[in-house]
């Protein structure tokens, strides 16, 4: 799973995404393609279910990334139709040019009545630009899964509205770490403190005031008929 760093300004969306995956991946059995790898934070809870992992990244990534195969996702996958049981994607498709294509793509390669997990971004800031692309709606990942073929569609929200609320300030505030060395210490000294303890009252809030319409982001899984 994610590492987190409690210490750090946004260690509650990868908590909240590592809380929403885990009983996804531990249900995968057999064979398991992890498109846009990175640096495999998810190996080991995908070997631990018994499945053989695969992991494919492209090379001009902006992160460390250990793929073992090496593909751009914007193109048709370098494996053979009905080969995989299940496809994992994380935090990508964000980042494609053409997510209908790799959904497409995606459900070339699963064997018949394979599954797909996957997490996007709703309510989240510009990262790793310029490859920035797209932001989904439930609906709007709901209509492109189901057009691409898929079916047995379901998608919940990864956070509610004070985490995502909460997640954007600190974005904002972490701009003001900045200057020499020790400044930018003690600045993110004074900040740390406030950091941990907004997100833990925010994931509190979140079970109390629960809103699905306002979230960072969804969790998809889906089967190929």
């Amino acid at each position: 799973m994610y590492d987190v760093n409690y210490f750090a300004h946004n260690w509650l969306i990868k908590r909240a995404l590592n809380s929403a995956l885990k009983p996804k991946l531990e249900t995968l059995r057999g064979s398991v393609l992890d498109l846009g790898c990175g640096e495999r934070p998810f190996e080991q809870n995908v070997q631990d279910s018994g499945c053989d992992y695969t992991g494919v990244d492209w090379s001009n990534s902006l992160h460390d990334t250990n793929a073992d195969i090496i593909a751009d996702l914007n193109k048709p996958l370098p494996f053979c139709t009905n080969s995989v049981n299940n496809i994992i994607c994380i935090e990508v498709m964000e980042h494609l040019r053409q997510p209908e294509l790799l959904l497409a793509e995606s459900i070339r390669v699963l064997k018949p009545g394979g599954r797909v997990v996957i997490s996007v971004p709703f309510q989240w800031w510009v990262h790793e630009a310029p490859w920035d692309y797209f932001r989904y709606t439930r609906y709007g990942l709901q209509h492109l899964l189901e057009t691409a073929g898929f079916t047995n569609v379901s998608i919940a929200p990864t956070t509610g509205f004070w985490s995502m609320w909460i997640l954007k300030l600190n974005y904002q505030s972490l701009r003001l770490v900045r200057g020499g060395f020790l400044t930018k210490m003690l600045i993110r000294g004074f900040l740390t403190p406030f950091w941990f303890l907004n997100q833990l009252l925010c994931a509190q809030l979140d079970k109390v005031w629960p809103e699905e319409n306002e979230t960072a982001g969804y969790v998809a899984t889906a089967q190929k008929p």
